[in-house]
């Protein structure tokens, strides 16, 4: 492929993928990420001749796209709310619905001066957003994977976010603590969702981080039973949930906390995605 240029080698390599019935966009991506450009660069820089490495290695990434293998694991990270993570197949791969969590975190708390748990932080996005963003805020976080946790104390160090992290299942490894927000993105996909599932999440992803029992509703109801040991009598409690599962979590939650609010906000396609306790 002497004397291709990033573009032509870029545009073989995306028809091919689509003649292969796999999404041709995951081409670019993949590209621009090894390569560490945004659009402006690859603009400028495009119609140049594609070495020769980067070419032979662009060639070995195709080859995993073809398997359905995850651009983000191939690149080891993925953006979320304006950093970058290290991601592994030990940790799921961050969801825009996630960066509504935080964002619906922070419009909600403008205060200096906060205790905060992160539950099954996985690769810690959520802990790390909110310390970055609200650096005088205390920040902790669990995960059950020690793996995960892993790459969680990797992303923090990375960016500088001094968070305590402990492994344990949901809020057990604080439960002698109190704090003023906590916030879980839990798995909350049904086993009877298995098959709707893109192949690329049930083959790649941790299915443990992603599936739940009871029609995923099995670890919101566990959490829901360490709430009143774990949330201040004035906490606020964020939780991200199934589109269809806004009612049932709700209902939950409120088994414990009748006489609080709790509100169901949708994500931007206007489905149920975030339950919040004030």
């Amino acid at each position: 492929m002497a004397n291709s240029s990033y573009h032509e080698v870029l545009q073989r390599a995306s028809s091919f993928l689509k003649a292969k019935g796999k999404e041709e966009q995951a081409a670019k991506y993949v590209l621009l990420g090894r390569l560490d450009w945004d659009l402006t660069q690859w603009l400028l820089q495009m119609n140049n001749p594609m070495p020769e490495a980067c070419y032979q290695r662009f060639q070995q990434d195709i080859q995993l796209l073809l398997t359905d293998y995850p651009p983000q694991y191939i690149l080891g990270w993925c953006e979320f709310y304006g950093a970058r993570y290290t991601v592994t197949e030990a940790t799921l791969i961050p969801r825009p619905e996630t960066e509504e969590l935080v964002e619906a975190c922070l419009k909600a708390n403008q205060v200096d001066s906060l205790n905060v748990l992160d539950i099954g932080t996985g690769s810690g996005i959520i802990a790390i957003s909110l310390k970055r963003l609200r650096p005088t805020w205390v920040i902790n976080a669990t995960d059950i994977s020690e793996k995960a946790l892993a790459v969680a104390q990797i992303n923090a160090k990375k960016h500088q976010t001094p968070i305590t992290f402990r492994l344990g299942n949901l809020g057990e490894p604080f439960l002698s603590e109190k704090f003023d927000i906590i916030l879980a993105n839990l798995p909350y996909i049904g086993e009877n969702e298995w098959t709707e599932m893109d192949r690329s999440v049930r083959t790649y992803e941790p299915k443990s981080a992603l599936f739940a029992a009871n029609q995923g509703l099995a670890l919101f109801e566990e959490l829901a039973n360490q709430l009143p040991t774990l949330l201040k009598g004035t906490g606020q409690l964020f939780l991200e949930i199934g589109y269809q599962q806004g009612e049932k979590v709700r209902e939950i939650v409120r088994k414990k906390y009748p006489e609080k609010e709790i509100q169901i906000l949708k994500d931007l396609n206007g489905l149920d995605r975030i339950i919040w306790l004030k």
